[in-house]
């Protein structure tokens, strides 16, 4: 062999050895996995319900994989904005979404253009926690027009059609979407004013510059135990522990079948590895078992999950069906 035919070969072996140096690469840095931040994207303003519960489980999964998961905040749009976003991540564990009931049951049926796909675009995690709603409004105001339950409530809006506001956090989301079902079963006009989350509209509500809202409770709870809103309902179809002295919507109005509760899960983008959706899984579960994390979700009116990403896409799938029925029969549109 001559000298420039060993250089070549050299050359060859030196190349393919980069190659395969390349190639293990991603499966080195997926065995790291992580080794930097990650950000979980929440779809709404700081304040509400998404919020508490994503800041309340990422300091337990920064202990459990030693780096920081960080709470990013990108409301618009009833969440699709932030979901959008996480949509069109990197694949690659590093971005995650608190999805909602809005985010990923309700909103292909009331948007006709979603700028992704709930199924298609996201690998299910797990279900963090199931939320009831509560019908509320500010107590001096309730008090102003003589509103002291929900038959009082639908009294004085069917005698002034039009003249109640109804805070949201956005079109689209459970919020709105409880309103929409409450209006369309008490035959009342109520005007939508949707808000870029839950914390946002709160603020209107408490100062008196909104009528009423569903809010998800444990944003609402803080302010009903303080006096600050009066809690007509809640909108599940049992009541909630957190609040056992305030009846469901059904119990208050007769309105038989009136449910409308929320859910928050983890979703990560199409085509993260099994492994990291797994991994993240497992240890939202341990957090979301602990006595501790169990006590102050309860105590907010939330009920933990932590379920499979099995059970999770079965239940987006049947809450898809669901809210498309809710949507159409409440006769619902994007404002």
């Amino acid at each position: 062999m001559t000298r420039d035919g060993r250089i070549s070969r050299r050359a060859l072996i030196g190349s393919m050895a980069a190659g395969s140096a390349a190639i293990a690469l991603p499966a080195l840095g997926q065995a790291g996995w992580p080794n930097k931040p990650v950000r979980i994207v929440v779809p709404f303003a700081a304040g509400g319900t998404t919020d508490i519960l994503a800041r309340a489980l990422a300091p337990e999964l920064s202990k459990a994989f030693g780096q920081q998961f960080i709470v990013d905040n990108r409301a618009g749009a009833g969440g699709n904005v932030g979901a959008e976003a996480v949509a069109r991540s990197p694949a690659d564990g590093y971005t995650l979404l608190m999805g909602t009931v809005g985010t990923h049951g309700i909103n292909r049926a009331l948007y006709p253009k979603l700028p992704y796909d709930p199924i298609k675009d996201f690998a299910p995690v797990t279900l963090v926690a199931g939320v009831p709603n509560v019908m509320e409004m500010q107590t001096e105001r309730a008090q102003k027009l003589g509103i002291a339950n929900v038959r009082d409530f639908i009294q004085y809006a069917k005698a002034h059609p039009g003249k109640l506001n109804m805070a949201s956090s956005g079109n689209g989301t459970s919020i709105h979407l409880a309103g929409e079902l409450f209006k369309s079963m008490t035959g009342t006009y109520l005007v939508h004013f949707p808000f870029r989350g839950s914390g946002p509209a709160l603020l209107d509500l408490l100062a008196g510059t909104q009528d009423v809202m569903f809010d998800n409770l444990p944003s609402s709870l803080p302010h009903i135990k303080a006096g600050k809103l009066k809690a007509l309902a809640v909108t599940s179809r049992e009541r909630s522990a957190a609040l056992p002295d305030v009846p469901t919507v059904e119990e208050a109005a007769g309105l038989k079948g009136f449910d409308a509760t929320s859910w928050f899960g983890l979703l990560a983008p199409a085509g993260t590895p099994a492994e990291i959706v797994n991994r993240i899984q497992q240890e939202s579960a341990k957090a979301l078992a602990t006595p501790g994390m169990k006590e102050k979700l309860l105590a907010q009116g939330a009920i933990p999950s932590g379920n499979t990403p099995a059970e999770f896409a079965r239940h987006i799938e049947a809450e898809h069906a669901k809210w498309a029925k809710v949507v159409k029969d409440s006769g619902a549109k994007v404002d």
